[in-house]
């Protein structure tokens, strides 16, 4: 079911995520298909639990939609059931952000340029993936939601004064959208 996104300013993006439990799979896979369903009306390419008012460690991502940009992301689509980053490598690269709970922000992130991290996948079994680019950098970005932190956390702190003003707006639901939205 299509729910709304959390938007900037909501406390439960603030929050760390609690693990989820893997032997409640009705459970588990309402909230993927919700969390599935979201992503496709919002047209984002992931989406983490708690941006849809869940605090739980579950996140998705799906990067078909960006093949034209960046052609490996080709059949690029994983369901993250309590990721745990297991290595991240010493350089990094920046790339812009943004995000479905900060509408209309795009800011330049640094973060590490692969890792391995490791997961359940919606039929409980565990994987460890290694991931690069624009892959790894998605699922940077929502285990960051995971964690209660968000990416304008990360960006330089006078780039942070400048979209302050819009930050505040959007914590005020200032802001127009062509997905359904909420604050708390």
């Amino acid at each position: 079911m299509i729910q709304p996104i959390y938007l900037y300013g909501s406390e439960v993006l603030r929050a760390r995520a609690q693990e989820a439990d893997l032997s409640d799979k009705e459970g588990l896979a309402a909230l993927v298909q919700d969390l599935k369903d979201t992503l496709v009306h919002s047209e984002g390419c992931g989406l983490a639990a708690p941006q849809i008012g869940v605090g739980k460690r579950v996140l998705i991502v799906d990067g078909t939609g960006m093949t034209d940009v960046y052609p490996y992301l080709e059949g690029f689509k994983r369901t993250m059931i309590n990721p745990v980053i297991v290595e991240e490598s010493e350089k990094t690269v920046e790339y812009s952000e943004g995000c479905l709970s900060i509408p209309g922000i795009y800011c330049d992130v640094r973060r590490p340029a692969s890792m391995t991290v490791e997961y359940y996948d919606e039929s409980g079994e565990k994987v460890t993936e290694e991931l690069d680019k624009f892959a790894c950098r998605m699922v940077q970005h929502e285990m960051s939601h995971l964690d209660g932190d968000m990416f304008v956390d990360h960006v330089a702190p006078i780039r942070k004064k400048i979209i302050s003003k819009k930050l505040l707006g959007i914590s005020k639901g200032k802001v127009h959208t062509r997905y359904n939205t909420k604050i708390k």
